[in-house]
């Protein structure tokens, strides 16, 4: 698997090196036919506000309540060489401001509430063969926040029939990721650190590493459907378990979250899309899950965007989803102390939950408020109900300029 940053890094540099040949010959006469341009900018913005009673962080009992206030943006560019290839640029960096009530639990003294922020910009190079219909792209991410950062890679191949009606792409990712290991205040080790930036006492960092490939083969089969097949087999290996959550034993006794150091995901869907007319559109998507962890999960989504106007539609959206949950998963002293994995964490429990929602999305031909460039405005709203009675409600703003 370390062979797949050398590949992408050689993949970079090739495409580095066209936009490099692209921006000598821009000197000569041809420059306006081969010029730069921003192919689109988009901003999206989210508000995601939470509340439940069986935080992982006090053993599967405890607020859960959590904000979330995100921010990004991404630029688009592309560029036509000599000979007719597309080569592309994509830069986007993210923000996310975070406050979680539960995160205070680890320790008391950090205050009401724990508030953190998450910066994860990323940067994607392409060159598109369009004559022969192959596509390949290459980039780079990073995420960053008080206790973690990451460190990602990938590569796309894509390529499409002469007719345009059939696609087959494959990506592969990797993600180098660094924990800083933070106990529960009362069962940190004897001189163990609490990681805070006056505290002198060491702590540990751990790897952990994640291997995702994702295929996708999609097929216009006429022209009312679509039909789209993904496989996203992934592998993790290295720091799994949260140590920070705490897990309560029928023996009334306390441990720190345990689990394997490895975990292999298969998720397999299926996508359809179908053209109802001039007005509407049914876009459905169904996903199974596995994973060797023993979790078993359905998901069904279905969204029916519907065209008011040439210019406006809205789109109502529902998502059903139901998990067996791992098998190394109790309620609080649920866990016998002769278990050799365990967690109190909801998020990997048997569950099933709802998302409900709408969209609102404005496309003017003359623009956003007569603006030329600014040319769509979309709102949605998603309201979450999970069994365990997580309830969550979320907001996002994207605007799209080209």
């Amino acid at each position: 698997m370390r062979k797949i940053p050398l590949i992408i890094i050689a993949l970079c540099a090739s495409i580095l090196g066209s936009f490099a040949q692209v921006t000598a010959q821009v000197d000569s006469a041809d420059y306006k036919e081969r010029k730069l341009k921003i192919d689109e900018i988009n901003f999206v913005s989210g508000y995601y506000l939470q509340d439940g009673n069986h935080s992982a962080v006090t053993g599967g009992i405890g607020t859960e309540k959590l904000t979330d206030l995100a921010g990004s943006i991404e630029l688009k560019l592309s560029r036509l060489t000599s000979k007719g290839n597309k080569n592309s640029l994509s830069f986007d960096i993210g923000v996310d401001t975070y406050t979680s009530a539960s995160s205070d639990n680890i320790s008391p003294l950090t205050g009401p509430s724990r508030q953190d922020t998450r910066i994860y910009p990323a940067l994607t190079l392409g060159t598109e063969n369009i004559k022969k219909g192959i596509t390949l792209r290459a980039g780079v991410s990073y995420s960053r926040e008080y206790d973690y950062h990451s460190r990602g890679l990938n590569l796309s191949f894509i390529k499409s029939s002469k007719d345009n009606n059939r696609e087959f792409g494959v990506t592969l990712f990797a993600y180098f990721d660094l924990w800083t290991v933070i106990y529960p205040y009362e069962l940190r080790p004897p001189g163990y650190g609490t990681a805070g930036e006056d505290d002198p006492l060491p702590v540990d960092i751990l790897p952990r590493n994640s291997y995702q490939a994702s295929f996708t083969l999609s097929q216009v089969i006429n022209e009312r459907l679509q039909v789209a097949l993904l496989f996203d087999p992934a592998y993790q290996q290295g720091q799994l378990t949260t140590l920070y959550q705490r897990v309560y034993f029928n023996d009334s006794s306390e441990r720190v979250e345990k689990l394997p150091d490895t975990r292999f995901k298969i998720p397999v869907a299926v996508r359809i899309n179908y053209f109802a007319g001039d007005r509407f559109i049914i876009r459905a998507y169904y996903r199974f899950y596995y994973d060797d962890w023993g979790n078993i999960a359905h998901t069904t989504d279905v969204e029916i965007p519907v065209k008011l106007s040439p210019f406006f539609s809205i789109s109502p959206f529902y998502r059903f989803s139901v998990q067996s949950g791992i098998d190394y998963f109790a309620p609080y002293k649920g866990h016998n102390t002769k278990d050799e994995f365990y967690t109190s964490d909801y998020d990997l429990s048997p569950f099933n939950s709802h998302y409900i929602g709408l969209g609102i999305r404005a496309a003017p031909p003359n623009g956003v408020l007569g603006l030329k460039h600014w040319s769509s405005v979309e709102l949605r709203y998603g309201h979450y109900k999970r069994s365990t009675d997580l309830v969550g409600n979320s907001f996002t703003l994207a605007l799209k300029f080209k």
